[in-house]
Order: structure tokens, then C-alpha cells, then sequence
């Protein structure tokens, strides 16, 4: 990317200037984070007041929870005059009713429409929804994106 910083092969990971992610909006940030932090195994890496971000341990992607004030969640699925969603995450997973029963257990409620039998659709404790499903595709991988419902 322009503007981006380069880095040397070996460079630590903190030390590197090349980090991507997405920032959800959230009620409580720092409850919303430990949520994800517990549902995929990443660890805290930043907090401030306004926020907290996420990480795998390897890589430099995040995710980052921002404090919104009359943060309204979003509908799922779509409805006329109602919060739409803008975006979700999709996570793969290799079982899908343990990784569902595991999100359950950390406080994501399922979502009521469920449009592929291979997906859930559940919703975060701020109403966020995401995506957990597995690849039914004979060991071939195929694109999560094109999952819709």
C-alpha cells in the first residue's frame, strides 16, 4: 500500500508498521473484546479509554472495539426502517456445533434466520452479527463471502 511502511523478513511482530484490522462500534468495548479474545483464542493488545484491539498470536491483522455512545445494533436479517447490518465477520471452524455451543457459552445468542445448513449466524453480546461455518466442500476450500442468505 502507498504511504505503507516496508519491513525486513524477521522483523518482531510490535515493531512492525504494516498492521490491518476492522473496528467494531460497541456499547462496552473493553466486554465486547474479551468476548472475541475468548471466541477465538487472540490475546488484548491495545486499550485506551475510548477502546480495546485484539490479535492473533502470529500476523498483524486485529480487530478493534471502539466505545459508541447510543450505539443502536443491527437487525439481522434486513428489515424496512430497522438498524442494517454494514458488515460481518466470518470465522471457519472445523466443527461447527462445538464452535457454536462454545460462542453460546461466552454469551452470542443465535440468530433466529439461518439461511445454509454449513453456517450459523449468531449475534455478539452487542448484537453484532457474525458468521461460524465450516467448509463443506470435499477438502476444497471455497470462498466464505459467498455464503449469503
Amino acid at each position: 500500500m502507498d504511504g505503507g511502511a516496508g519491513h525486513e523478513p524477521g522483523t518482531p511482530r510490535m515493531s512492525r508498521h504494516d498492521w490491518w484490522g476492522v473496528v467494531l462500534e460497541a456499547p462496552d468495548p473493553r466486554a465486547l473484546a474479551r468476548f472475541y479474545a475468548d471466541l477465538l483464542g487472540w490475546e488484548i493488545v491495545k486499550e485506551d479509554s475510548d477502546g480495546v484491539a485484539i490479535a492473533p498470536p502470529e500476523g498483524v491483522a486485529y480487530i478493534a472495539f471502539q466505545l459508541a455512545d447510543g450505539y443502536v445494533p443491527p437487525v439481522w436479517p434486513a428489515q424496512d426502517g430497522a438498524q442494517r447490518i454494514t458488515m460481518h465477520l466470518d470465522f471457519e471452524v472445523v466443527d461447527l456445533q462445538e464452535a457454536v455451543t462454545h460462542a453460546l457459552e461466552l454469551g452470542a445468542r443465535e440468530s433466529g434466520h439461518q439461511p445454509q445448513d454449513s453456517v450459523r449466524v449468531m449475534l455478539d453480546p452487542a448484537g453484532h452479527p457474525f458468521c461460524l461455518y465450516r467448509d463443506g466442500s470435499s477438502g476444497q476450500r471455497s470462498d466464505p463471502m459467498s455464503r449469503r442468505g
